[in-house]
Order: C-alpha cells, then sequence, then structure tokens
C-alpha cells in the first residue's frame, strides 16, 4: 500500500488521510549548476495540512487501478488503512510512514509530519555540457527583417572602409584641386617667374 501511495502522493502532490489531515509535497524547480556543469535535480519538503482530510474520486481510482480490485474494495482498504494509522497515532503518538518518513503527534494533539529523505533516490544530478555549433543555421530578426545568421556573419565579415584609405583620397582630391588653380593662375598671367608675384602698380604722393 506505501508504494501505491507514495507514487500518488508524487504524482499529484497531496494525499489526503481520513480523519487525519492531507501530507503535501512541495517542489523547488530544477536549477543549473556552472561550477559542476550538471542540473540539479528538484528538491521536495513535505508538510502536514491538519485542515483538509477528504480524499477525492481520484485516489480511489488510482488505488483500483494499480491493484486491479474495483473502487469499492479499494475505498475500503484505503479507510481501513487510515483507521490504522490513526489507531497508532492514539497510541504511540507515532506511525511511521514507509519510504516517507514519520507522523507524529504531540501534547497538544497537533500532527506533524518529519521527512526520512532528503531527495528521492531515482532524482540525481544530470550533466549538462554546453553545445557550440559554430555552423548552425537559425534565424535572427534585423529591424523588421529576418535574417540567418549567415547572411549576418557575411555582412560583418565585409572589409570597412579604414580611417588611412579614406585620408589618402582627400589628399589626393586636395593636390589635384591645388594643381587645377596653380594652371589657370599662370594661363592667366603668363608663364614666367614675375606671374607669381603681386603686378598691381602703386602711386606713391611726393
Amino acid at each position: 500500500m506505501y508504494t501505491i501511495l507514495n507514487k500518488y502522493l508524487f504524482l499529484k502532490k497531496s494525499i489526503p488521510l481520513p480523519g487525519l489531515g492531507t501530507i503535501c509535497m512541495e517542489s523547488i524547480p530544477a536549477t543549473i549548476d556552472a561550477s559542476t556543469r550538471s542540473i540539479l535535480p528538484p528538491i521536495y519538503r513535505f508538510r502536514f495540512d491538519k485542515f483538509f482530510d477528504s480524499p477525492d474520486k481520484d485516489l480511489f481510482a488510482y488505488l483500483s487501478a494499480q491493484q486491479n480490485i474495483s473502487d469499492y474494495e479499494a475505498l475500503r482498504q484505503y479507510n481501513d488503512f487510515a483507521y490504522s494509522l490513526r489507531d497508532r497515532l492514539n497510541y504511540s503518538r507515532e506511525a511511521s510512514w514507509e519510504g516517507l518518513g514519520m507522523l507524529i503527534k504531540d501534547d497538544m494533539g497537533e500532527i506533524h509530519f518529519e521527512s526520512s529523505i532528503s531527495n528521492p533516490s531515482f532524482l540525481l544530478p544530470v550533466p549538462a555540457e554546453k553545445v557550440v555549433r559554430a555552423n548552425a543555421k537559425h534565424m535572427l530578426l534585423v529591424g523588421d527583417r529576418e535574417r540567418s545568421n549567415s547572411e549576418m556573419n557575411e555582412w560583418f565579415a565585409e572589409e570597412p572602409v579604414h580611417g588611412n584609405r579614406l585620408w589618402w583620397m582627400v589628399a589626393l582630391l586636395g593636390g589635384i584641386a591645388a594643381a587645377l588653380i596653380i594652371m589657370f593662375h599662370f594661363s592667366s598671367h603668363g608663364w614666367n617667374v614675375g606671374s607669381t608675384g603681386n603686378q598691381q602698380l602703386i602711386q606713391v604722393k611726393k
């Protein structure tokens, strides 16, 4: 019976006990441990809720299917099981729950559940090695268009216009412009040394 009930508890996260309360299971999701390169399993914690103790039909249907018996027989067996737990708690103040922990009744009549397992044995860390696929193709949203990662790699790989090449082009254009201005000057004033100076005559008053 305990094996079947433990499976139901891990499946439904709670199991009501008529006349006692409900054993509840709370889980903390799995986490990634980068230091050990592994995925740590979820952690399960158990608590006892005394305010709810009414099983639903799903529990009896589960017991019926697991044991291949009728729903009525499953209901009878489970009620007998819960009654036996109540008797043990009233007599010895504690009742062992095989494979899970212990139900304990304190001096005030409150029932507590103490788990005997830190985590189920079938939940173990899983190795998680990061896989990098250099040539894997996937789509990227660039602005309002979708482009493949290979297209973006080609775009970034285009040779940029370097600063020194741009400076050389500006210097070349400036030199050509200066040569044209000099040629225009000599063609207007004659091709001699005197044309390089100021030819304007200045009258000096005596």
